[in-house]
């Protein structure tokens, strides 16, 4: 009977290790900044992707069967603490996945992406982070290149002066804000836009008045940014100072949280951005989903376009762990590598542009849509979805 016992014991034992085993949860890296400049942002990507796998787990059990765990760490916007962390995630936590955040980390850190083979989707969409050689590094939809031609499309179409409309471009003087020159160049004369003037400036001025002088004597009728909300919320203060009223237009980065409330008496009707995402108004199954964590979790009451990206990313990293089980019966790097590479056409219920990659193209979309960015936090869509170049542009409103 001792025996029997003991025999039963030990099976038992095997069972349950087993299934310990089985039960193991995926873990993706995400460094993330929280602490550092525009850090607004990087808490709110985190809370999204934290929100959505959390989701995810309580709802259908993870990712067959197994928990997704999301292993964070602060970049504080410092490329080296970026560095660091992807290096930890590769050697040290083994991660299957990671999310880089800026534009200089997401660079930075691709070297050791590919040394480790680790597929990797980075929050901004800088488009030198596809430079190639492209293997593992990912961008969630179009990237900067997109908001480029997307704007200076959108200009063209409502400029009513004589001659070619004339657009200056107000950025940082980091790979961020420099993102935007090149392609800017390129698409305006391409379709017959004058880039007058590029005015770029540390992310740390916090006076921008001399910048928009000269911008105002360079005859520039309408200003493309690409800086963070704060500065914005700067570059909006010092117009009115100087009597410069010209419209402004963004990247789809140009809001967050505290966006509306430092900006209140200052963004009134002149902000239109690049947006390529579900808004409230959208009667999609993205957005209901949305709705579905904001009162689940409660981390956010209304839509913000950055907790909007983080669940986006999420989502897509969800996606591809499904897709590399289906196919191979296995979640590990290369599977989910290989899973990403064949998406066709993955459909997010329209809270992103349906996400395409291929092994030389790793751009989700090329897909945009120019909204307003209202003083009350509302975003009101001005064109359809349209990709710039192909798409006859419909402007709504």
């Amino acid at each position: 009977m001792k025996k029997m016992f003991l025999l039963l014991m030990g099976i038992m034992l095997t069972v349950a290790v087993s299934t310990t085993v089985q039960a193991e949860p995926i873990k993706i890296g995400a460094a993330i900044n929280l602490t550092g400049p525009a850090s607004t942002w990087g808490q709110y990507h985190a809370k999204g992707h934290q929100d959505y796998f959390k989701y995810v787990n309580e709802t259908k059990g993870g990712v067959a069967g197994r928990e997704l765990d999301l292993v964070l760490v602060d970049s504080m916007y410092k490329v080296q603490e970026a560095v660091g962390a992807v290096r930890r995630f590769a050697v040290r936590d083994k991660v299957d996945m990671i999310a880089t955040w800026g534009a200089g980390e997401g660079i930075a850190a691709k070297p050791i992406v590919q040394r480790y083979k680790i597929p990797t989707i980075n929050y901004s969409t800088s488009w030198e982070i596809l430079e190639d050689p492209v293997d593992y590094m990912y961008l969630p939809f179009g990237s900067y290149r997109l908001d480029c031609y997307a704007v200076l499309a959108y200009i063209k179409a409502i400029h009513d002066g004589e001659g070619n409309p004339k657009v200056g471009l107000l950025t940082y003087n980091n790979a961020y804000g420099k993102s935007i020159h090149e392609p800017s160049r390129e698409y305006a004369a391409e379709i017959g836009v004058d880039i007058v003037s590029v005015e770029e400036f540390p992310p740390q001025t916090v006076d921008l008045s001399t910048e928009l002088l000269r911008l105002k004597r360079s005859g520039a009728e309408y200003i493309f940014m690409q800086m963070l909300p704060a500065a914005i919320i700067t570059a909006l203060r010092d117009s009115d100072r100087i009597g410069y009223q010209p419209p402004f237009f963004g990247t789809w980065t140009s809001t967050d949280p505290d966006f509306f409330t430092m900006g209140k008496g200052l963004i009134r009707d002149r902000l239109r951005i690049q947006f390529p995402g579900a808004l409230p108004g959208d009667k999609s199954e993205g957005m209901n989903l949305m709705r579905e964590l904001w009162k689940r979790y409660e981390t956010v009451k209304d839509f913000d376009a950055s907790y909007w990206e983080g669940v986006a990313v999420a989502m897509i990293m969800e996606r591809a762990l499904i897709r590399a089980h289906e196919q191979s019966g296995e979640i590990t790097r290369e599977t989910i590598n290989a899973a990403l590479e064949s998406f066709e056409n993955e459909d997010f219920g329209g809270l992103l542009p349906d996400v395409t990659y291929g092994p030389d193209d790793h751009e989700g979309s090329f897909t945009a849509r120019i909204v307003q960015v209202n003083e009350d936090g509302s975003f009101q869509p001005l064109t359809p979805f349209f990709v710039p170049g192909e798409d006859t542009l419909e402007i709504t409103r």
